[in-house]
């Protein structure tokens, strides 16, 4: 065996470096917009809520919707007393808006009747509640409470595979298989890190690999074209 080969097998086991790469996301990452949803940490309501409205809907709208809905109501009980009609008015256009305003006022009902008007922390707890998925779940508990969580939406799913750091076909597969391998130092910041990148750099189609600040070590696993 040539001293060429066996520096090749030890290149493939050794695996994508993801340490290096979330440090270098770290520095590069704070030039571009952060995810909407991280403008609204202050409170775990107003995390869960912008969640909820950003979901299918680009950041912009989601914001413009977010400051209109926050100016008038901020708690479950405020959001409850806006007739149904006018909730929808004030979310428009963020995507499917009607079922979105009837989800607000069933969870903020229920919110006030199980839970005192209080955010459950528990991500279990959280995806009792009607309306309530996975990746909003995971985000109030890791930007609502800064507890440990892995929020997995499109971005998250499609640069972990593209990285060859796992390869699943699902964003619920890719949550499971982070939550074995990724190390937990790196669960709270993960997301936003990877939104934020995923966005502006890795995009899903021709990704802006000549300007990527990882794309020396990138195995962009799938890629097909890139700029």
């Amino acid at each position: 065996m040539t001293e060429k080969h066996n520096l090749k097998i030890k290149k493939v086991k050794k695996g994508f470096p993801l340490g290096r790469a979330i440090a270098i996301l770290r520095r590069e990452m704070p030039r571009y917009a952060v995810p909407i949803v991280s403008h609204y940490v202050e409170s775990p309501f107003r995390v869960l809520i912008s969640t909820l409205l950003s979901l299918r809907t680009k950041d912009k709208t989601t914001a413009a919707a977010a400051q209109r809905l926050f100016a008038q109501a901020d708690t479950p009980e405020a959001i409850l007393r806006i007739p149904l009609e006018s909730l929808e008015k004030i979310i428009y256009p963020v995507g499917f808006y009607k079922n979105k305003a009837a989800t607000l006022h069933h969870v903020c009902r229920t919110l006030l009747e199980t839970y005192g008007g209080k955010v459950p922390s528990d991500l279990d707890e959280l995806l009792t509640i009607k309306g309530i998925g996975r990746k909003t779940a995971n985000l109030v508990v890791t930007l609502g409470f800064n507890l440990p969580g892995i929020c997995v939406d499109i971005h998250v799913h499609r640069i972990s595979n593209r990285w060859g750091y796992v390869k699943t076909a699902v964003p619920d597969e890719t949550e499971t298989a982070l939550r074995k391998k990724l190390p937990k130092k790196y669960w709270i910041e993960y997301n936003d890190l990877l939104v934020t990148y995923g966005q502006n750099v890795c995009l899903p189609v021709s990704p802006h690999c000549s300007k990527c600040p990882l794309a020396a070590f990138c195995p962009k696993v799938g890629v097909t074209r890139h700029r």
